[in-house]
């Protein structure tokens, strides 16, 4: 599998801009609000934590056959980050497969934000050597699972930690 690196992706509104470390500051506020943790646990990461996490994101996973891609979610007309998406790409029997994610700071949201980005993303890797595109959700994340329909993905009846596998085949 040929290593995938993320390039700028733009949609409508949005610009997903590869993550840098020096996004920690603005994404540190962008992602204050401990709700957004209500789903997937933990609490609001500092600037100086959110740093060393970028920094070693950026460094790219440790094995050669999984590519680590990671977007910062940038709205255009407020010139502002917003949130983020991620796709991890790893190799599987029939293909390539995507994990992605998506969050997108409290201000924000209900505006359709995650879901352009969302579907920005899905868009890009179906033109990519990718055979399928996941995500977990958790069944009661409502928001979350709009955005994964909006995006093309269908929910499965596999559950992972708690969370349903939602998927997309990338037909060629």
């Amino acid at each position: 599998m040929i290593p995938l690196t993320a390039r700028t992706i733009g949609t409508r509104r949005l610009d997903l801009l590869p993550l840098h470390v020096e996004h920690a500051e603005e994404m540190a506020a962008v992602l204050s609000d401990p709700a957004l943790h209500t789903f997937i646990g933990g609490t609001p990461d500092t600037p100086q934590a959110l740093r060393s996490r970028y920094r070693r994101i950026s460094a790219g996973s440790p094995d050669p056959a999984v590519s680590w891609l990671n977007w910062v979610i940038s709205l255009r007309n407020e010139s502002c980050l917003t949130g983020t998406v991620q796709a991890t790409i790893s190799p599987s029997g029939h293909g390539p497969v995507a994990e992605v994610a998506w969050v997108v700071g409290s201000p924000w949201q209900g505006r359709g934000n995650a879901t352009e980005a969302a579907r920005g993303l899905v868009d890009w890797l179906s033109r990519q050597p990718v055979h399928t595109v996941i995500a977990h959700i958790h069944p009661e994340h409502r928001a979350s699972a709009a955005v994964a329909t909006a995006a093309g993905l269908t929910p499965t009846a596999e559950c992972h930690d708690g969370e349903l596998r939602w998927h997309r085949h990338i037909s060629r």
